[in-house]
């Protein structure tokens, strides 16, 4: 097993990132746990209740939400084994696939 680099410490455990995904992943459970901010009627869409059309809403926004989540999830988990194993981004001979970034 290759030892890691000299100068690394460890990874930390909260970055941006990391808030990030959580934020995206906590947000529809607030939004759909917080019921007093959308139980009435009023404003109406094409005759459907505030109540159902927020609810309908989320979906979507829960879909786009958790998609972002995942993307970022596979980006850190990428740049971890990076940099667990001690290689740089362009890194490697030109033209081998060392050190390139092939899930984009």
């Amino acid at each position: 097993m290759p030892a890691p680099p000299e100068n690394s410490g460890p990874l930390p455990l909260v970055t941006p990132a990391r808030v990030v995904i959580g934020l995206c992943l906590l947000a529809p459970f607030v939004a759909m746990l917080w019921v007093g901010s959308y139980a009435r009627t009023e404003p109406t869409l094409a005759g459907m209740p505030f109540f159902y059309w927020y609810q309908m809403l989320w979906v979507p926004v829960c879909a786009v939400l958790t998609s972002v989540a995942y993307v970022l999830v596979r980006r850190e988990r990428a740049a971890r084994r990076g940099a667990e194993r001690g290689e740089g981004r362009g890194r490697g001979r030109p033209g081998t696939g060392e050190g390139e970034d092939r899930h984009r």
